[in-house]
């Protein structure tokens, strides 16, 4: 009998009720893998894609040629940064539970991911983000209620009442606006960087996708654009294990890693211990060494776990095992950089504590006064002649003529109401 072909169908390691099981997951020993000079060929370099980059070993040591020997000063402040993004989160699911807003998505276990890369970046490279690193906007000092702000939609929202939540953009830092249109932000940064070596600029774009994500066109897109002309561009693909309830198998993570896609298109592709925040910094600095030295593109698979669920829409106790965050073998990015601080004499559980209180307090002002701005039940709301900015240079007279009328109309209903006699006895009654 002729051997009939067969389809093969991915499968997640573990469903709801069974044990967590992440032995697939291919962990190299922290320090061993080596750190080649930023001008290596991509050939000689092949194999970043294979192994896992990581600098903090189990006793909380920065270990191997990757250590990015940060004072503890800056560690300091990245833990800050790691636990402001966390608790503002939580205040923010907290909220949307309650319906004072109608979505959030959080970052829970990949704050590493956003706040190592940002701070070892520069303030004038450009960013490209996608829903889950609020942590950037931490990094380059954005004030907590703006966020609070465009998640109310209210008269100091961002987008103006355009935008779904969490849609953020901020131009004064760099900070492109976030798209729900999957992988839409891979190319556009491609095509920032283009333009930025063609201006002679020292700045460089970097963006940020899930795993899921990368079997999007646009992906193979950014990919093949950044490569052929060698954009200063970082592309990190963030392989949280599920896209929304997809597991990542399906994206093509069973048979190769991702990174591997980085040589198979002509750049350095590299698979980095994403809990680690010296080791996503030391890998961001690598590549951001390379592309402002004009040597291209690089690929960083950033391997992390998405704690929470996919966004407040979600349930993934129907998709996977209840607590299977707490058997992620790369553990907590903020407690690893916690008890690294500790091992060095810098920190203590006490000193954590007291910050953990403190940017609480600071988490509840912000929201008390992004509330004074409007919110979804009341308060000042946003004007509807708004609607007719920021869409044309030039409005066209069909508009206009919109515009004259809704402007006329409100002239008119506040004139009537001037006009009203006054309610009467029985009438309050």
């Amino acid at each position: 009998m002729t051997p009939r072909s067969r389809l093969h169908v991915p499968s997640p390691p573990a469903r709801p009720g069974q044990e967590p099981d992440f032995s697939y997951v291919q962990i190299s020993p922290a320090g061993a893998v080596i750190r080649p000079d930023v001008t290596a060929s991509v050939r000689d370099i092949e194999a970043l894609a294979l192994e896992m980059v990581r600098v903090l070993d189990a006793e909380h040591r920065a270990v191997g040629p990757w250590n990015p020997h940060l004072e503890p000063g800056e560690l300091q402040v990245g833990l800050r940064h790691m636990l402001l993004t966390r608790l503002f989160d939580d205040r923010m699911q907290k909220i949307q539970r309650q319906g004072r807003i109608s979505f959030y998505i959080k970052s829970t276990g990949e704050e590493a991911v956003a706040v190592a890369a940002g701070m070892a970046l520069q303030p004038t490279d450009m960013l490209f983000p996608s829903y889950r690193q609020q942590g950037l906007q931490v990094v380059r000092g954005r004030n907590l209620v703006d966020l609070m702000c465009q998640c109310l939609s209210n008269t100091h929202d961002m987008c103006k009442g355009r935008q779904m939540p969490i849609m953020y953009h901020w131009s004064s830092g760099n900070i492109f606006t976030i798209s729900g249109n999957l992988a839409t932000q891979f190319p556009q940064a491609v095509g920032w960087a283009m333009a930025a070596a063609i201006k002679g600029e020292d700045r460089i774009a970097s963006s940020w996708l899930g795993e899921g994500s990368s079997a999007e066109a646009d992906f193979h897109y950014a990919m093949t654009f950044a490569a052929v002309y060698q954009a200063p561009v970082i592309l990190n693909l963030v392989n949280n294990q599920w896209a929304i309830s997809t597991f990542q198998g399906f994206a093509g993570g069973e048979h190769q890693t991702f990174a591997q896609r980085g040589p198979g298109y002509g750049m350095p592709g590299i698979r980095v211990d994403g809990n680690d925040f010296l080791a996503v910094h030391a890998v961001t600095q690598w590549a951001a060494q390379r592309a402002r030295q004009s040597g291209g593109p690089t690929l960083i698979e950033l391997v992390t776990y998405r704690a929470a669920a996919h966004s407040t829409s979600d349930d993934p106790a129907r998709y996977r095992p209840k607590e299977e965050w707490r058997a992620w073998p790369l553990g907590d990015p903020i407690t690893r950089l916690k008890q690294h601080l500790i091992a060095l004499g810098e920190w203590s559980e006490e000193r954590h504590a007291r910050l953990e209180k403190e940017l609480e307090a600071h988490v509840t002002a912000c929201w008390k006064e992004a509330e004074s701005y409007g919110t979804l039940s009341g308060g000042p709301a946003l004007d509807p002649l708004t609607m007719f900015e920021d869409v044309f240079k030039d409005m066209p007279p069909n508009l206009q003529e919109q515009q004259r009328e809704l402007r006329a109309l409100r002239e008119a209903q506040g004139a009537a109401r001037g006009a009203a006699p006054a309610p009467s006895a029985a009438g309050k009654r």
